[in-house]
């Protein structure tokens, strides 16, 4: 096993941001939003060991055409929609390529949002202190598209905390939002899996087991 590998799973990524989060710790007004599918585990982590509450930014990344993984964009819930001007420029992407690439995700975000949250509302993120979380960034494509569609609800503060990003990326961001927590910047980064001994893909049976989790958790600390 390669111990140099800083993080074992997403579970002890989100381990590691509970300390630089602490001073969020059971405030009222604080509410941790994941990025699914991957967020999930590391925001869980986060939720629980700081007596927050966790819901979804629901967030889908446009992957350029052969190569899902590089992004042209993100869209988010609530019609946010961001692009990648440069990788488009670069790779002569089409408007009807983008066009066919946000109908396919805006169905599976679509799709996301039954699944995991069913009948339960959306959160009110007016006035509330949001902590948005990834198991950590590339890009930071999908992340622009989360605080934009946070950014819209006018919330108190936004801050960003994910395990592992580029220099490059965190610059891009940190403009956009009050706080930005990430211990690990590689040099070279070649990836986010890099940094994971475990980086299997989440499943949606995990996203949802790991929700209704928080959610019991939250209306037991609810009980008079």
């Amino acid at each position: 096993m390669n111990w140099d590998i800083p993080f074992r799973d997403r579970m002890h990524a989100g381990q590691t941001l509970v300390a630089a989060l602490a001073a969020w710790r059971g405030q009222a007004d604080v509410l941790v939003l994941a990025l699914p599918r991957g967020g999930v585990p590391v925001a869980y982590e986060i939720a629980s060991a700081l007596a927050l509450r966790l819901d979804l930014m629901l967030v889908r990344k446009l992957g350029t055409p052969g190569h899902k993984e590089m992004a042209m964009g993100a869209i988010a819930s609530g019609g946010v929609q961001v692009l990648n001007e440069d990788v488009i420029h670069y790779l002569n992407i089409s408007p009807a390529t983008i066009d066919a690439a946000m109908h396919e995700e805006v169905l599976e975000l679509q799709r996301r949002d039954q699944a995991y949250r069913g009948e339960r509302p959306t959160p009110a993120l007016a006035g509330q202190q949001v902590i948005l979380v990834d198991d950590g960034l590339a890009t930071g494509a999908t992340m622009r598209a989360a605080i934009a569609a946070v950014r819209r609800q006018a919330p108190a503060r936004i801050i960003v905390a994910v395990p592992v990003a580029p220099a490059e990326t965190l610059a891009m961001l940190r403009p956009l939002v009050d706080q930005l927590i990430c211990p690990l910047t590689p040099e070279p980064f070649f990836a986010i899996g890099q940094c994971y001994r475990d980086f299997a893909q989440t499943t949606d049976e995990e996203v949802k087991t790991l929700l209704s989790q928080a959610w019991q958790r939250e209306l037991g600390d609810a009980a008079p």
